[in-house]
């Protein structure tokens, strides 16, 4: 599934080059997760501002109001001036006098909505829920730690539930967890206030990294110009079961947490 680091890319690989465009057609494909919510030709003569991303969503603004997207568990984007015709998989197409941005995703959990600003349904329906992004300075140890309190739950469910701080996803929790020290079976109530400095400072770190290397690619996620990421050749417990941790030498263990698969080194990182 695209997380943070990939839509966070995504967006910087299109961005620019669609702003101040002037939308001529829509192109619907096969029914998405949710529908449009507006004709196709309201938003003929439009034109496009600068795409901005919260959590693990888009929004485009497009005349005096929006789009706001998102990939699903497959989705992409992609934006050029000629792209291929559309097949199967390819649900949307916002072709512009610049170029056509193309959402293309197999399993349709994508979703493409229009909303007339941020702050109001559907658009603020679908992001009222979400936490702090891992870059504002108010995510530090201390709201980690607050916002953790009395929590049962294992950390790692804690850190994907979204609902604290966005874009730790499967890969990237694994990580931060790994590199903070703390095993992912810890019930997230009772990690201390020094260990959630720790884990928020890998949090930023893990997540910068994989935007510097334009994200994971584990099965078929691209960015807006058809490239992939390279973070997953650089995890250090990640996809590593049975391999040597590469701090100790222990042997990396992976279980099942929430029907998510945890790796994490059982020497270096405590309950």
């Amino acid at each position: 599934m695209p997380e943070l680091p990939e839509v966070e890319t995504t967006r910087r690989s299109f961005a620019q080059r669609i702003a101040g465009a002037t939308v001529t057609d829509v192109r619907l494909g096969k029914p998405l997760r949710w529908p449009l919510g507006c004709t196709p030709a309201s938003l003929r003569g439009r034109r496009v501002g600068q795409a901005t991303r919260r959590g693990k969503y888009l929004w485009l603004p497009v005349g005096e109001g929006g789009l706001l997207l998102h990939l699903g568990m497959s989705g992409s984007l992609a934006f050029g001036e000629q792209l291929a015709p559309p097949g199967a998989h390819d649900h949307f197409d916002l072709i512009t006098d610049r170029g056509t941005l193309r959402l293309t995703d197999p399993r349709r959990f994508g979703a493409v909505l229009w909303s007339r600003s941020l702050d109001v349904p559907p658009a603020a329906t679908r992001l009222g829920g979400l936490g702090l992004e891992p870059f504002d300075p108010a995510f530090t140890g201390e709201y980690l730690h607050r916002a953790l309190r009395g929590r049962r739950v294992a950390i790692k469910q804690a850190l994907l539930a979204g609902d604290i701080v966005v874009g730790a996803g499967n890969i990237y929790a694994c990580e931060a967890l790994f590199r903070a020290g703390v095993d992912p079976r810890t019930a997230a109530g009772r990690v201390s206030r020094p260990r959630c400095e720790r884990l928020a400072e890998a949090v930023r770190h893990i997540l910068a990294q994989a935007l510097d290397l334009g994200g994971s690619t584990l099965r078929d996620y691209r960015d807006a110009h058809g490239m992939a990421g390279s973070f997953q050749q650089h995890a250090a417990v990640y996809g590593r079961e049975g391999q040597s941790c590469l701090a100790c030498g222990t042997a990396v263990r992976r279980i099942v947490q929430g029907q998510r698969s945890s790796f994490f080194c059982p020497h270096c990182q405590r309950r």
